[in-house]
C-alpha cells in the first residue's frame, strides 16, 4: 500500500502549485487592470481638466478682444451733451429755426433768433432720441435741416441728444451693407474720439449715399473720419477696418425692433425722432415744425413739474408777561 500512495504525494503537491499559481496570476492580472483603469481615469480627468482650461481661456481672451463701447453709449444710443466751438461755429449762419408764433390766447416771451427750451432749475434738459441709419434720406433730411438748432440746443443746455446707430437698410447697398458698416464706424468715432462725433455723424448724413448704390468703404469712411478731425486717428482707423463694433450694430438693432423704445409702448419701424418718448410725426426737413414740437413739450413739461411747496416753520408763542 505504501508503494502505491508514494507517487501520489508530488502529484498533490504539483496540482496545489499550480492552484496557487494560476490564482497568483489571476490577482496579478486584477491588479494591472485597477492600474490602468486609474491610469486612464487620470488622463481622462486630465484632458478635461486641461480642456476645459483651454475653453475658459478661450472665452476670457476673446471677450478682452472685444473692443469696449464709449461711456457715451447708453441704451445704445450715443449720448451728446457737449459740442466743441469749432463745431458749433460750422454751424452759425443758417439752418436756425425762427421763434414759433404765439398763439392768440398764449402769451410767449419774444425771442430774437432760434426758439430754444430752457430749462429751469427744477426741470431737466430735454431728451432727443435719434435713431438713424446713414443710408436713409429720412435720417438725412432731418439731420441737415436741424443740425445748428440741436448743436444750440445741446449747448445752452436745453436738450441733449442720443443718437441710436441702426442698420434697417443693410440689404440696399449691392451686397456692400453699407447701413451696418456705417453705423459701426459711427460707434468706432464715439468711442475713441467723442468729441468729433457730432461732426462726423453729420458728415456721414451729408454725404448720405444713394440706395441701391455701394456706397463709401471702410476706407473711405476712416478718411472721413480724419477729415473732422478725429483725435487717435489710427485707432479710429483700425477700429473702422476691422469692423470692431458691428457685431454691437447688429445687436442694438435687433433690440430695437424687437423692444418697445424707452418712454414708449411701441418698438422701432424706422428711423424716428423721440423727444422725451413722444414720437415727432411733422415734417423732417422744416426746423420751425420741430422747434414748435419741441417747445410744446418742453413747456408741458415745465407747467407738469410741481413747484416745491415752502415749509412752514412754526414760530414760538410768547409767554405771557405776568
Amino acid at each position: 500500500m505504501s508503494s502505491d500512495e508514494t507517487p501520489n504525494v508530488p502529484a498533490r503537491r504539483d496540482r496545489r502549485e499550480a492552484v496557487r499559481e494560476k490564482a497568483a496570476a489571476v490577482q496579478a492580472r486584477q491588479r494591472r487592470g485597477r492600474l490602468a483603469r486609474i491610469v486612464v481615469g487620470g488622463v481622462v480627468v486630465t484632458a478635461v481638466v486641461v480642456g476645459a482650461g483651454v475653453a475658459v481661456a478661450w472665452t476670457l481672451g476673446e471677450s478682452a478682444s472685444q473692443p469696449q463701447l464709449s461711456p457715451t453709449v447708453q441704451d445704445d444710443g450715443i449720448v451728446v451733451d457737449s459740442i466743441p466751438a469749432s463745431v458749433l461755429a460750422s454751424f452759425s449762419g443758417g439752418g436756425a429755426a425762427e421763434a414759433p408764433p404765439a398763439s392768440s390766447d398764449a402769451v410767449a416771451p419774444e425771442a430774437t433768433e432760434a426758439a430754444t427750451p430752457e430749462p429751469t432749475s427744477t426741470q431737466q434738459p430735454l431728451q432727443v432720441e435719434v435713431y438713424v441709419d446713414y443710408l436713409s434720406e429720412a435720417s438725412s433730411d432731418f439731420q441737415l435741416a436741424n443740425a445748428q438748432q440741436l448743436s444750440e440746443w445741446v449747448s445752452e443746455g436745453a436738450a441733449t441728444i442720443s443718437y441710436h446707430p441702426v442698420a434697417l437698410l443693410t440689404g440696399k447697398s449691392n451686397g456692400t451693407k453699407y447701413s451696418l458698416r456705417s453705423a459701426g464706424a459711427a460707434a468706432c468715432v464715439a468711442t475713441y474720439a467723442p468729441t468729433s462725433f457730432f461732426a462726423f455723424n453729420h458728415k456721414l448724413l451729408e454725404q448720405r449715399p444713394e440706395l441701391d448704390t455701394d456706397g463709401l468703404s471702410d476706407t473711405d469712411l476712416a478718411v472721413l473720419a480724419q477729415a473732422v478731425g478725429v483725435e487717435n486717428p489710427k485707432r479710429v482707423t483700425r477700429c473702422i477696418e476691422n469692423a470692431s463694433f458691428v457685431p454691437w450694430v447688429q445687436k442694438a438693432t435687433a433690440r430695437a425692433l424687437a423692444e418697445p423704445v424707452e418712454g414708449t409702448d411701441a418698438a422701432l419701424t424706422g428711423p424716428k425722432v423721440y423727444v422725451n418718448g413722444t414720437p415727432y410725426n411733422g415734417d423732417l426737413t422744416d426746423a420751425k415744425e420741430f422747434a414748435q414740437f419741441v417747445l410744446t413739450l418742453a413747456s408741458e413739461a415745465y407747467f407738469s413739474t410741481p413747484t416745491p411747496t415752502p415749509s412752514v416753520t412754526p414760530t414760538a408763542t410768547p409767554s405771557p408777561t405776568p
